[in-house]
């Protein structure tokens, strides 16, 4: 093993021993060790490899880069790998197959940025390999992986954090702690609001595939289709193939805060019933996505959850056309009868939670509503549940990769969490209400429903669980 490489692994093994040995530390101190770290010698910090450095691939690299050395870079589109390795002075080696910078010992930790398909391939691969693995969200392509890569991490010890930053950030940190604290009195509903990303978009010519780009290692486990440059990058969230959707992209997000708040972050609920809307016809060349749903779940306690697109946020992202009007007899179709109207108008994303004592609204601006108000002359006890103190989603991993202490983010939360969403991709793609066990993790009763728990993967690119 290179001197480095020795020097290295003995720092953080030393760190690791350190943290263990006293039980006073907290759970995690933003910022606190890691930065110490960047007063050794660059060989010191932990070595990262980046798998998908696109759009958001290379942002997270960007954060992961303050704690340490980005040594390698992969993308199956070379012309991406190329331009990450340029952003890192030309240091790191490029790479086209994962595999590959997966062999190499002086990898400390990989960051995945790849599109969704190929998450769990390439997490499972990488704890395999021995390395820790700060992930893109959503977490998985399909319940089934889920419960592979929670079995994966547990065999391997593997430190995974998922990217879903927002459970670092304050306000939905405060929003947690009202309602678990009882603020809002017991819990009776809650809401999930989205925005609308419209996936109005179609038919896209075939065209041919960019010398810098292997088409079929993009495609990895997914059917094989004819290229057009609006299947890849920030578009592939809008094809079945590689993605849920709206329904998983942003709702792993808010879905997990709803949660973390309700206190089911390893359970799940008990029913699920979605319907959504298409703006597309049906083809190959079209985005095959719901751009609008609604999904009413039951939960354990009676609560009850709402997940929708909000109708009046109309957001872009990627190549789309304008959103599709919804129609007042869609609304209705959408939403039923018996939702409320406020629901239908609903202009904001984030999570509402409602109780009997009150509600507060909470995204990415901020928490609203008078329980969050009467904070600051009405604090919590001393004694109460809190969060454990994280303002810093990237340096949290960073440390926990040191301390071997779990994250703030773990794949056993954030698999429950996308579950919920995939179960709300399979009702309104089978267009019926779902049953399901959270304990045996199976749709109760409906044998072609639990078969959408997973896909038919294309070889040679299988997930190896």
């Amino acid at each position: 093993m290179p001197r480095s490489a020795c020097s290295r692994r003995t720092f953080l093994r030393s760190a690791a021993s350190l943290a263990a040995a006293s039980t006073a530390v907290p759970y995690c101190l933003p910022g606190h060790g890691i930065r110490a770290a960047e007063s050794n010698s660059p060989n010191d910090r932990p070595h990262i490899g980046a798998i998908g450095v696109g759009g958001r691939g290379s942002g997270i690299l960007q954060q992961a880069a303050e704690f340490g050395q980005v040594v390698a870079v992969c993308d199956a589109d070379l012309a991406r790998a190329e331009q990450a390795k340029a952003r890192y002075d030309g240091k790191p080696d490029v790479y086209l197959d994962y595999r590959k910078l997966l062999e190499r010992n002086d990898v400390d930790l990989v960051i995945n940025g790849t599109p969704d398909h190929w998450h769990t391939a390439v997490n499972v691969a990488a704890c395999r390999a021995g390395k820790d693995v700060y992930t893109e969200k959503p977490l998985t392509l399909t319940i089934d992986e889920g419960k592979t890569l929670c079995k994966v991490v547990e065999e391997t010890g593997a430190i995974v954090q998922v990217g879903t930053q927002q459970r670092s950030e304050r306000q939905f940190q405060t929003a947690v702690e009202l309602v678990r604290n009882g603020r809002l009195g017991k819990l009776r509903q809650v809401w999930v609001a989205l925005p609308y990303f419209s996936t109005k978009g179609g038919p896209f010519p075939t065209t041919p595939v960019p010398e810098s780009l292997d088409w079929d290692l993009y495609q990895g486990q997914a059917p094989v289709h004819d290229y057009c440059r609006q299947r890849t990058h920030a578009n592939f969230r809008w094809w079945y193939e590689y993605a849920g959707g709206i329904v998983t992209d942003w709702g792993n997000h808010h879905m997990d805060i709803a949660h973390w708040g309700m206190d089911c972050e390893l359970s799940g609920p008990l029913s699920v019933e979605a319907r959504g809307l298409f703006p597309n016809p049906k083809g190959t060349d079209y985005y095959n996505t719901p751009d609008r749903f609604f999904s009413r779940m039951r939960y354990p306690g009676g609560v009850e959850l709402l997940y929708f697109v909000s109708l009046n946020e109309r957001l872009r992202y990627g190549e789309v056309q304008e959103h599709a009007r919804t129609t007042p007899e869609q609304v209705e179709r959408l939403f039923g009868p018996d939702v409320p109207e406020e629901i239908k108008t609903f202009d904001r994303n984030g999570i509402m939670f409602l109780g009997e004592k009150g509600r507060i609204m909470v995204n990415r601006g901020g928490v609203y509503g008078k329980p969050a108000e009467e904070l600051s002359e009405n604090p919590l006890p001393d004694d109460a549940w809190k969060v454990y103190p994280n303002n810093n989603h990237m340096g949290n991993f960073f440390d926990c990769v040191k301390s071997r202490r779990q994250p703030a983010s773990t794949v056993q939360i954030q698999h429950r969490t996308i579950t919920a969403c995939h179960l709300t991709n399979i009702s309104l793609r089978l267009g019926r209400k779902l049953a399901w066990d959270p304990q045996t993790q199976q749709i109760v009763d409906d044998d072609e429903a639990n078969a959408w728990l997973q896909r038919q993967q294309r070889e040679p690119y299988g997930i190896d669980g």
